[in-house]
Protein backbone atom coordinates (compact mmCIF):
# COMPACT_ATOMS: atom_id res chain seq x y z
CA UNK A 1 0.00 0.00 0.00
CA UNK A 2 1.18 3.35 -0.75
CA UNK A 3 0.92 6.71 1.13
CA UNK A 4 -2.03 8.91 -0.09
CA UNK A 5 -2.06 12.37 0.22
CA UNK A 6 -4.61 14.87 2.28
CA UNK A 7 -5.11 17.67 0.65
CA UNK A 8 -5.82 21.30 2.84
CA UNK A 9 -8.76 23.25 2.46
CA UNK A 10 -8.08 26.51 -0.02
CA UNK A 11 -10.10 28.23 2.53
CA UNK A 12 -7.78 27.24 5.68
CA UNK A 13 -4.50 27.37 4.27
CA UNK A 14 -1.74 25.77 6.54
CA UNK A 15 1.87 27.43 7.09
CA UNK A 16 3.11 25.03 9.50
CA UNK A 17 2.04 21.36 7.96
CA UNK A 18 3.70 20.29 5.30
CA UNK A 19 2.04 17.09 4.08
CA UNK A 20 -0.76 14.88 5.87
CA UNK A 21 -0.27 11.31 3.81
CA UNK A 22 -2.64 7.84 5.15
CA UNK A 23 -1.96 4.56 4.32
CA UNK A 24 -5.06 2.56 4.43
CA UNK A 25 -4.38 -1.37 5.05
CA UNK A 26 -6.57 -4.51 5.82
CA UNK A 27 -4.53 -6.77 7.78
CA UNK A 28 -7.81 -8.69 8.53
CA UNK A 29 -11.55 -8.95 7.39
CA UNK A 30 -12.29 -7.40 10.58
CA UNK A 31 -9.02 -4.98 11.02
CA UNK A 32 -8.92 -1.75 9.19
CA UNK A 33 -5.49 0.36 10.06
CA UNK A 34 -4.47 3.66 9.14
CA UNK A 35 -1.19 4.97 9.18
CA UNK A 36 -1.06 8.49 9.41
CA UNK A 37 1.88 10.79 8.75
CA UNK A 38 2.50 14.58 9.46
CA UNK A 39 5.15 16.67 8.32
CA UNK A 40 5.97 20.23 8.84
CA UNK A 41 7.08 22.31 11.95
CA UNK A 42 5.98 19.85 14.32
CA UNK A 43 6.47 21.82 17.09
CA UNK A 44 4.20 24.71 16.14
CA UNK A 45 1.74 22.30 16.11
CA UNK A 46 -1.05 22.11 18.91
CA UNK A 47 -1.06 18.97 20.20
CA UNK A 48 -2.84 17.70 23.25
CA UNK A 49 -0.74 15.80 25.84
CA UNK A 50 -0.97 12.03 26.02
CA UNK A 51 -3.91 10.72 27.69
CA UNK A 52 -5.42 7.18 28.76
CA UNK A 53 -6.58 5.72 25.75
CA UNK A 54 -10.53 5.77 26.36
CA UNK A 55 -13.52 7.28 24.09
CA UNK A 56 -13.28 11.11 24.70
CA UNK A 57 -15.95 13.40 22.98
CA UNK A 58 -14.82 16.46 20.93
CA UNK A 59 -11.60 15.62 19.53
CA UNK A 60 -12.07 17.34 16.43
CA UNK A 61 -12.08 20.63 18.12
CA UNK A 62 -7.98 20.14 17.87
CA UNK A 63 -5.35 18.33 15.97
CA UNK A 64 -7.42 15.86 15.01
CA UNK A 65 -7.29 12.39 12.81
CA UNK A 66 -10.33 11.18 11.26
CA UNK A 67 -12.04 8.49 8.98
CA UNK A 68 -15.50 7.77 8.07
CA UNK A 69 -16.73 4.37 6.76
CA UNK A 70 -20.09 4.76 4.78
CA UNK A 71 -22.27 2.46 2.78
CA UNK A 72 -23.51 3.26 -0.63
CA UNK A 73 -26.60 1.82 -0.01
CA UNK A 74 -27.40 3.13 2.68
CA UNK A 75 -27.51 7.25 4.83
CA UNK A 76 -26.00 5.52 7.72
CA UNK A 77 -22.01 6.16 8.36
CA UNK A 78 -19.53 6.03 11.11
CA UNK A 79 -17.32 8.72 12.67
CA UNK A 80 -14.08 8.13 13.86
CA UNK A 81 -11.58 10.56 15.86
CA UNK A 82 -7.99 10.26 16.61
CA UNK A 83 -6.22 12.24 19.30
CA UNK A 84 -2.15 12.35 19.22
CA UNK A 85 -3.08 12.05 22.70
CA UNK A 86 -4.32 8.46 22.29
CA UNK A 87 -7.77 9.21 23.09
CA UNK A 88 -10.32 8.38 20.14
CA UNK A 89 -14.05 8.89 19.81
CA UNK A 90 -16.49 6.29 17.63
CA UNK A 91 -20.23 7.10 16.18
CA UNK A 92 -22.71 6.07 13.91
CA UNK A 93 -25.07 8.79 12.35
CA UNK A 94 -28.31 7.66 10.89
CA UNK A 95 -27.62 10.28 8.02
CA UNK A 96 -26.08 13.34 7.02
CA UNK A 97 -25.07 14.58 10.86
CA UNK A 98 -28.47 13.71 12.12
CA UNK A 99 -29.63 11.04 14.71
CA UNK A 100 -25.81 10.43 16.06
CA UNK A 101 -25.22 8.00 18.85
CA UNK A 102 -21.65 7.18 20.66
CA UNK A 103 -20.48 3.98 20.20
CA UNK A 104 -17.71 2.38 23.15
CA UNK A 105 -16.41 -0.57 20.74
CA UNK A 106 -14.28 -3.44 22.62
CA UNK A 107 -12.11 -3.85 21.76
CA UNK A 108 -11.64 0.04 21.18
CA UNK A 109 -9.68 1.43 18.61
CA UNK A 110 -5.78 1.45 19.35
CA UNK A 111 -3.56 4.47 18.58
CA UNK A 112 -0.05 4.57 18.48
CA UNK A 113 1.87 7.99 18.06
CA UNK A 114 5.36 8.82 17.46
CA UNK A 115 7.04 12.06 16.89
CA UNK A 116 10.67 12.80 15.40
CA UNK A 117 12.33 15.73 13.84
CA UNK A 118 9.49 17.26 11.70
CA UNK A 119 7.27 14.33 11.76
CA UNK A 120 4.24 13.15 13.77
CA UNK A 121 3.22 9.37 12.83
CA UNK A 122 0.13 8.10 14.06
CA UNK A 123 -0.93 4.34 13.64
CA UNK A 124 -4.72 3.50 14.31
CA UNK A 125 -6.05 -0.28 14.24
CA UNK A 126 -10.14 -0.40 14.31
CA UNK A 127 -11.92 -3.91 14.80
CA UNK A 128 -14.30 -2.99 12.63
CA UNK A 129 -16.20 -6.63 13.85
CA UNK A 130 -16.68 -4.58 17.73
CA UNK A 131 -18.62 -1.79 15.73
CA UNK A 132 -22.32 -2.34 15.48
CA UNK A 133 -23.27 -2.00 11.80
CA UNK A 134 -19.64 -2.87 10.82
CA UNK A 135 -19.73 -7.08 11.68
CA UNK A 136 -19.05 -9.72 8.84
CA UNK A 137 -22.23 -10.49 8.63
CA UNK A 138 -23.73 -6.74 8.21
CA UNK A 139 -20.85 -5.25 5.86
CA UNK A 140 -21.19 -8.95 3.46
CA UNK A 141 -21.79 -8.45 -0.24
CA UNK A 142 -22.18 -4.34 0.90
CA UNK A 143 -19.80 -1.46 -1.02
CA UNK A 144 -18.48 0.81 1.70
CA UNK A 145 -16.77 4.21 1.42
CA UNK A 146 -14.10 5.24 3.36
CA UNK A 147 -13.27 8.96 3.87
CA UNK A 148 -9.76 10.35 5.77
CA UNK A 149 -9.37 13.37 7.14
CA UNK A 150 -7.54 15.70 9.65
CA UNK A 151 -7.40 18.65 11.59
CA UNK A 152 -4.38 20.41 12.41
CA UNK A 153 -4.36 23.36 15.01
CA UNK A 154 -1.31 25.85 14.97
CA UNK A 155 -0.03 27.24 18.44
CA UNK A 156 -1.48 30.37 17.32
CA UNK A 157 -5.38 28.56 17.40
CA UNK A 158 -5.41 28.51 13.54
CA UNK A 159 -7.48 25.70 12.74
CA UNK A 160 -6.62 23.96 8.71
CA UNK A 161 -8.92 20.83 7.23
CA UNK A 162 -7.30 18.16 5.31
CA UNK A 163 -9.31 15.58 3.32
CA UNK A 164 -8.72 12.91 0.70
CA UNK A 165 -11.46 15.05 -1.44
CA UNK A 166 -13.06 18.15 -0.59
CA UNK A 167 -16.41 18.56 -1.97
CA UNK A 168 -17.68 22.34 -3.01
CA UNK A 169 -17.88 24.89 -0.55
CA UNK A 170 -17.00 25.14 3.52
CA UNK A 171 -14.50 22.11 4.79
CA UNK A 172 -17.11 19.29 5.72
CA UNK A 173 -15.80 15.90 6.25
CA UNK A 174 -19.35 14.51 6.21
CA UNK A 175 -20.44 15.59 2.97
CA UNK A 176 -20.38 11.77 0.77
CA UNK A 177 -18.86 13.57 -1.91
CA UNK A 178 -15.59 13.12 0.48
CA UNK A 179 -15.94 9.11 0.83
CA UNK A 180 -13.31 8.91 -1.70
CA UNK A 181 -11.42 5.69 -0.90
CA UNK A 182 -13.69 1.87 -1.34
CA UNK A 183 -13.63 -0.98 1.04
CA UNK A 184 -14.36 -4.51 0.45
CA UNK A 185 -17.42 -5.44 2.23
CA UNK A 186 -17.37 -8.54 1.20
CA UNK A 187 -14.64 -10.21 4.27
CA UNK A 188 -13.16 -13.59 3.13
Amino acid sequence: MHATPLLCHPSTPDDIVASITVEVNSLTADLLVLYYRITGDIDRLQLPAQAASKFQDLLWQQTCLEAFIGFTDSDAYFEFNFSPSSQWAVYRFENYRQNVTSLNPLPSPRVLVRRRNGELDVDVDIHLGAIPGLTAAEIKGRELRLAVSAVSQSDQGVISYWALAHPPGKPDFHHRDGFALRLAGDPA
